[in-house]
């Protein structure tokens, strides 16, 4: 690896929004009070704004470098030097995160200017921002962290910030909860994230290379070849502890049950979440490491049977929620799934590339579904729906456009990155027939629940209300430009990265000095052609299903909600009792742990200490008794006894000299007799 340019300005990518929400955080209110709101706006636009520009000028100082050159560094200060553990402030920027970046600034950058709109009548706005800012901060720590402590400070961010906007209003004690299951749940991902740190550097300090940081780890790697701990290779444990880290803030299996809860925040707080930041750290942290993980083939199983079984689950689940933003939660779960199957099969630019297109179109539904409510005064209930394209031109056919990209509808983004993920998976060295084939399923209920959602939404007759319909009108320009936007990207973004067969894989070849070439999986084009047209064909045959159910009305929805005497659909449409079972054991288990701990303390503990205080006080007692009785009764006694003898002998001192000479003389005799009767 060359030696990384140096350059100053990457730094104020990073800190240009940590000063906007300062700003806002310190200043907001009374700016809001006196000013207005639309300073509020400015100094909360205009850093990610900037963040965006200089994102810009760092991917294009990058592109003018030789592919084997492309790396910038920013060192700020030595942080901490504690023995072998020497870490620094530095700001790291390659290829990947370079796509990182734009992707957090860019859809960023845009999901604030939507705000503007959206959030213009809440009171506070300022605090809104001030907390957006916050979270992109955060998420672009994490990103340009040239070491793990650094990405784990962002990492704890946007897990602290998406508290603080999920609950935004947290008045609403259900926003509260959503807040604090999130917070929570991803609690426990950290946790292993931190073992996972924590192992990786004391391998290496036995090695006597600790370090953290990513491109010293990727150079002494080959060295904890080997190593193992209770029995687990080093990198196997490490890569782990890891993934589980991962599973939290990516909503994976066990620990998805945070995502579509998190839907109580304000929409557009929802699109940066699941389009831009929080959800695709996880993606973002394997592919970073893609160095160990690489190392580990059990990990790598993990990671890919994990991501397929939630793309399914999460896919099966969207199926039959009625909410608007559930729809949407449970299918971006479902294509981080796929990401991590990606991952999983050593597919790192793959699930990269899904991460970027993903981006732009879950931002648009997620957007489109914010126009949508606000159109509705609040009502996200797609029954109450139908017919809204009349009403709302610009973001029926911007949501269109979304769910003809995520659906894998061909020529769009989501084509491109979804066809890349299955091909791999397929005829990758760690992918399988059936991972591709459980891919494929996923595909093709992608399609039927996202059409479904459109039909219900926008076509057939307007369910709502009559005073809801006499008040529905088009968002702002300042919501649907960058529906627009976004929009284009959802077609767009999808061509750098063009299938072997079509041409030259733009995308691959830019994250190849970062993620190598040597785990992407190149086949025969006549074999990646039959795959992707039967791909195809399911996501058209899902398609063609919601299509007779939800626009002809040729099917009848309850002809399937009936099947198994309606066990799949209750299964479905109650999450499969996940949460229910979370709440039986996790959280009524930890209370009843609680009682229990109560009631040992209260009823074997304290009846320890009290017994003990209780004995301590009798043996005193009985000990006080022995004292007053006994010892003093003995001690008294000669003391009497004492007292009584010194009284009679005391009479014999009469001070009459003729008695002692009496006394004197009698013992003299005494004396005598003795000594002549036994020593003469």
């Amino acid at each position: 690896m060359e030696h990384p340019i140096q350059t100053d300005y990457l730094r104020w990518i990073v800190l240009l929004p940590l000063l906007g929400a300062g700003w806002n955080g310190l200043l907001g209110a009374q700016l809001q009070k006196r000013v207005g709101k639309w300073l509020v706006s400015l100094f909360a636009c205009a850093p990610v704004v900037f963040s965006f520009l200089l994102s810009l000028a760092a991917f294009f100082g990058l592109l003018a470098l030789k592919p084997e050159e492309r790396f910038l560094t920013d060192r700020v200060y030595a942080w901490l030097s504690l023995g072998s553990l020497h870490v620094d402030v530095a700001f790291w920027v390659d290829p990947l995160s370079a796509v990182m970046i734009l992707v957090v600034t860019g859809i960023g950058g845009l999901i604030h200017i939507y705000s503007i709109g959206y959030m213009h009548e809440d009171r506070s706005y300022w605090r809104y921002f001030a907390f957006l800012n916050l979270f992109t901060f955060a998420m672009l720590l994490l990103v340009t962290a040239d070491n793990l402590l650094l990405m784990f400070i962002g990492w704890e961010g946007v897990g602290l910030c998406s508290y603080a906007l999920i609950g935004f209003w947290y008045q609403d004690h259900v926003n509260t909860r959503a807040g604090n299951k999130a917070f929570i749940v991803n609690r426990v991902g950290d946790f292993g994230f931190i073992l996972g740190i924590f192992l990786i550097f004391w391998s290496l300090d036995q090695q006597g290379h600790g370090t953290v940081a990513f491109r010293e780890i990727a150079t002494f790697a080959s060295l904890l070849q080997g190593q193992e701990i209770w029995g687990i290779g080093v990198v196997t444990l490490a890569t782990l502890f890891l993934f589980l880290g991962a599973t939290g803030k990516s909503a994976q299996i066990p620990l998805y049950v945070w995502l579509p809860d998190a839907m109580q925040g304000p929409t557009p707080v929802s699109a940066l979440i699941h389009a831009a930041t929080m959800v695709t750290a996880g993606v973002y942290m394997i592919a970073r490491l893609n160095f160990l993980f690489s190392m580990a083939p059990v990990t790598l199983e993990v990671v890919a049977s994990v991501g397929v079984a939630t793309a399914l689950l999460a896919a099966t689940i969207a199926l039959t929620q009625t909410d608007i933003k559930r729809v949407l939660a449970y299918s971006t779960i479902s294509q981080l799934g796929y990401m991590f199957l990606a991952a999983g099969v050593a597919a790192y630019g793959a699930a990269i590339f899904h991460l970027m297109t993903h981006a732009f179109f879950k931002a648009c539904l997620f957007l489109g579904s914010g126009s949508v409510i606000h159109a509705m005064g609040g009502e996200q209930d797609m029954r109450k729906m139908g017919g809204l394209s009349r009403s709302l031109p610009w973001t029926f056919w911007t949501f269109t456009i979304a769910v003809l990209a995520i659906a894998g509808t061909p020529l769009t983004a989501g084509f491109f990155s979804k066809d890349e993920i299955l091909w791999q998976a397929f005829s990758s060295p760690h992918g399988s027939s059936w991972l591709w084939l459980l891919g494929v399923a996923g595909a093709g209920m992608t399609a039927f629940y996202m059409f479904r959602q459109l039909f219900l939404v926008f076509f057939g007759e307007c369910r709502a209300d009559h005073h809801v319909q006499e008040h529905l009108h088009e968002s702002p320009k300042v919501m649907t430009l960058p529906l627009v936007v976004l929009a284009v990207g959802s077609i767009a973004a999808g061509w750098i990265g063009l299938p072997g067969i079509f041409g030259p894989n733009l995308f691959a070849q830019w994250l190849e000095p970062v993620l190598g070439a040597a785990h992407e999986a190149h086949g025969s084009g006549a074999a990646e052609g039959t795959l992707m047209v039967f791909s195809v064909g399911v996501a058209a045959f899902g398609f063609y299903l919601a299509y007779l159910i939800y626009y002809r009305r040729a099917l009848a929805p309850e002809h399937f909600s009936s099947l198994a005497g309606g066990l799949l659909y209750r299964l479905s449409y109650n999450k499969y009792y996940i949460d229910e079972i979370y709440q039986f054991v996790f959280i009524r288990g930890t209370l009843l742990l609680a009682r229990i701990g109560v009631w040992i303390d209260q009823y074997i503990i304290d009846f320890i200490v009290d017994g003990s205080a209780r004995t301590t006080a009798l043996v005193s007692w009985v000990n006080g008794l022995f004292d007053n009785y006994v010892i003093d009764g003995i001690v008294n006694q000669l003391a009497d006894s004492t007292f009584a003898a010194g009284d009679k002998f005391r009479k014999v001192q009469t001070g009459n000299i003729n008695s002692y000479l009496y006394v004197i003389l009698g013992a003299v005799i005494v004396a005598i007799i003795v000594k002549l009767r036994y020593w003469s």
